[in-house]
């Protein structure tokens, strides 16, 4: 399915929209290592997450100054050592195996992405406070240049090929069975993700022709 939004032509991949995939962290994800490694709790955090720019790292960087120890399992570490990986501040650092914001299963403050659980103990949307990558996944936008004039963004599952014949990867959500138990389609369970990768009017747009095509 394609929609135009003035120079930009997005390309949806309505098999994926239409699935009743969901996360299932906690509840049987294995992670992205390579072995399944359930018990770890890491699911895709294994690897810390890329930032797309410095603002992003700014935002990043002023989340986390939020966080205290009891919603941070990590607040000494990044006290310390920071929440990125080097200087140029487009990653996050890895602690212990897996993202430093990723408190691991049995942490008082709660399992999960300490970013996340935050935003909504502060009434906050979890998008504002992650990595747009986070927040994003699995859905992927693959973007290529026509012309001058236009340009075409493919949406679409990520997929284990994704990722690179370079990374080890004994799993992968998307083309597990296991995780397409969710009571809603991903248009609408991935509703605000999905507007906050393509504007409004366009997922209005989106999910009224998938819904009229049922």
């Amino acid at each position: 399915m394609e929609i135009r939004d003035g120079s930009t032509v997005w390309r949806f991949d309505t098999d994926f929209l239409q699935s009743n995939w969901t996360c299932i962290w906690g509840r049987g994800c294995q992670g992205i290592l390579a072995e399944p490694a359930e018990h770890l709790g890491h699911g895709c955090c294994s690897v810390g997450a890329d930032l797309g720019d410095v603002d992003e790292a700014m935002n990043i960087g002023a989340n986390a100054a939020m966080l205290s120890p009891e919603q941070f399992q990590f607040h000494a570490e990044a006290a310390e050592g920071g929440v990125f990986r080097d200087e140029t501040r487009l990653h996050t650092r890895v602690v212990d195996g897996a993202c430093i914001f990723l408190n691991r299963p049995g942490f008082a403050g709660g399992a999960g992405c300490a970013l996340h659980l935050a935003a909504i103990e502060f009434g906050e949307t979890p998008m504002d406070w992650k990595p747009s990558v986070c927040w994003q996944l699995p859905i992927r936008v693959q973007w290529s240049e026509v012309d001058d004039a236009t340009e075409v963004a493919h949406v679409r599952a990520w997929t284990r090929a994704d990722w690179g014949d370079d990374e080890p990867m004994a799993w992968w959500c998307t083309e597990a069975p296991e995780a397409y138990i969710g009571e809603q389609r991903v248009v609408d369970s991935l509703g605000p993700e999905l507007i906050g990768i393509v504007g409004e009017p366009v997922y209005v747009e989106l999910r009224r022709r998938l819904t009229s095509d049922e």
